[in-house]
């Protein structure tokens, strides 16, 4: 099965000391149980309305201290995590969107961890943490129409040989390369900082393997550990 290679620049452990996380490459296969997405949903607001996990208040408060460092604000742009759990915690619920994106929202919302899902037969390269040099391109949608625009100079992103697949570090993703329970090839990216425990992440991502495998029975799926040492 193909496995995606991500790479960290050493910049961006100046930025973030002890950032780590688990790349996971996923074979797709036929989904045969699509509504475990959905339920895993409801499991995560449940989870946010208990207040779990007692880090979570923590770890997100150290990714605003992460953004600022690269110019973003958090109030207005906050990691990914955060936005779906303030988004659960006004509102109760989220919309259900597919199946494997319901199931990785899940995760991310009850381990407060900024879950990605990318389509990784739409990778040119392999992905690539970075900081930007605001050349970049990056293609989104404005108005409901596709729309390119260009990181900020200084930016954490996430990009390949092409461009760049996700903006201020895990806040928003690009349509190039987005996902969907069709995908053939998966690539899901869980991000943390010292503030989560090592074991929760672990959890997080063997949890979110599991679903896979309770949606997709004869999936290929590989987990790696992955860090970056500043220079």
């Amino acid at each position: 099965m193909p496995v995606v290679q991500p790479s960290i620049c050493p910049n961006v452990a100046q930025l973030a000391p002890g950032f780590r996380a688990l790349s996971i490459s996923v074979e797709a296969t036929a989904i045969t149980n699509p509504e475990f997405g959905a339920e895993a949903l409801s499991r995560a607001f449940k989870s946010v309305a208990a207040g779990e996990p007692s880090w979570a208040e923590a770890h997100l408060s150290a990714w605003g201290h992460v953004f600022r460092k690269f110019g973003a604000k958090p109030q207005r742009t906050p990691c990914s995590a955060e936005a779906l759990r303030k988004r659960v915690l006004r509102d109760g619920s989220l919309p259900s969107i597919d199946p494997v994106v319901d199931l990785y929202n899940a995760i991310s919302i009850m381990y407060a961890v900024p879950v990605g899902g990318e389509n990784a037969a739409a990778y040119v390269g392999s992905p690539q943490l970075v900081v930007a040099d605001g050349t970049e391109a990056f293609d989104t949608m404005k108005e409901g129409a596709p729309a390119h625009e260009s990181p900020d100079k200084g930016e954490v992103v996430w990009r390949d040989d092409e461009g760049v697949t996700c903006r201020r570090w895990n806040w928003r993703q690009g349509v190039r390369t987005r996902l969907d329970s069709h995908a053939k090839e998966m690539w899901f990216i869980l991000e943390s900082l010292p503030e989560m425990p090592l074991e929760a992440l672990q959890q997080a991502g063997d949890e979110l393997i599991e679903g896979l495998l309770l949606m997709m029975p004869e999936a290929k799926i590989e987990k790696h550990l992955i860090a970056c040492h500043p220079q």
